[in-house]
């Protein structure tokens, strides 16, 4: 009997596909699952204030909590947001980025509210994941980065779970394996000239800048 188990390059043909598809769904305004190096996400186009309240109804969630934001960097995010990032996160970018670090910079105006948090601020995200970073690219638009699950229940941290959560709501899903990271990422907000850690996680950036407890 033959191995009817895929090979490694018909798996990373097949995963090369799910990311083109994605990408078309983003596009036209869907909503998708992917992995980041943390956990896997869910994803609709930022500028598409109807996709972002899409992924809302989807997560139970009201607007005003803020979400992440996918971005290739903080260029990409500049038409995100109020004013030119600072010295203090184009620091924290350059060293953290790609990887497990969101920055929470103040919102533009005009922005989705759904991105938007309490203070004002959205949070960004450059993920070090290849499966993220290639959607990001495919799509060609800054990518919403919440965790693919409904607000009371635990992130996904596989493909099935998030089917299990989203099913059909969901137009497209993007498989790369489990993850298994044992924390998220560390949050940064940058509010009226300060840096707070809002959440202490993958990575330590106490030796970068002064950070502000809570």
């Amino acid at each position: 009997m033959m191995d009817s188990t895929p090979t490694m390059t018909e798996q990373a043909e097949q995963l090369e596909v799910a990311v083109l598809h994605a990408a078309d769904a983003i596009r036209a305004g869907g909503l998708v699952v992917y992995p980041t190096e943390t956990i896997y996400a869910l994803g609709a186009d930022a500028g598409n204030a109807e996709a972002v309240q899409r992924l809302l109804a989807a997560k139970g969630r009201d607007d005003g909590r803020g979400m992440s934001v996918l971005v290739a960097d903080l260029g990409q995010a500049r038409v995100l947001l109020d004013t030119d990032p600072g010295t203090e996160a184009v620091e924290l970018a350059r060293r953290w980025w790609p990887g497990p670090l969101t920055l929470v910079l103040p919102a533009a105006a005009g922005l989705s509210r759904g991105l938007v948090g309490e203070t004002g601020g959205v949070g960004l995200r450059c993920s070090s994941d290849p499966v993220a970073a290639a959607l990001l690219k495919a799509a060609g638009v800054a990518l919403t980065a919440t965790s693919a699950n409904p607000s009371s229940l635990e992130p996904a941290r596989s493909v099935q779970t998030a089917r299990e959560y989203f099913g059909d709501s969901v137009e497209c899903y993007v498989d790369d394996g489990p993850r298994v990271a044992e924390s998220a990422s560390t949050v940064v907000e940058f509010l009226d000239g300060r840096a707070y850690l809002r959440r202490s996680g993958s990575v330590d950036v106490t030796g970068t800048i002064n950070v502000q407890g809570g």
